[in-house]
């Protein structure tokens, strides 16, 4: 990638659930690109737009940076924080004074929580098969 060879770029990873997001950041406008698509093209809720912008807006650095964002897996919903995680990720390579606002908002912390997997004899994780007495 031609802007990850850039001095003043940044790239970072950030996961959730089984979403792994690929961030380049650099100085610009505020444009944000996931998988060469627009942000409001991309994601239909304003929900996972308010999500990616959370990080930004804490650190005041809104309209100064550009993202350009490869995601892979998981939903819409784990995309979103996945790519929370590497903005934060990123902003935190930029200055790392950023980082007990970032923390204190828990943003920095990656989401452990993942699909617990399905039991043989079960219908499900949890959920049994119907059991009938006679």
């Amino acid at each position: 990638m031609a802007q990850a060879q850039e001095k003043n770029s940044y790239y970072a990873t950030g996961r959730r659930k089984c979403a792994v997001a690929r961030v380049w950041m650099t100085p610009g406008s505020g444009v944000i690109t996931i998988n060469k698509r627009d942000l409001d093209n991309y994601f239909g809720r304003a929900t996972s737009k308010m999500i990616l912008r959370q990080p930004l807006e804490l650190t005041e650095t809104t309209n100064q940076y550009d993202f350009h964002v490869n995601v892979r897996g998981g939903g819409l919903s784990g995309q979103a924080d996945a790519i929370q995680h590497g903005i934060t990720r990123a902003l935190m390579k930029l200055n790392p004074s950023f980082r007990p606002p970032l923390k204190q908002a828990g943003f920095v912390t990656r989401d452990p929580r993942i699909k617990e997997r399905k039991k043989y004899g079960q219908r499900g994780a949890r959920a049994r098969f119907q059991f009938s007495k006679r």
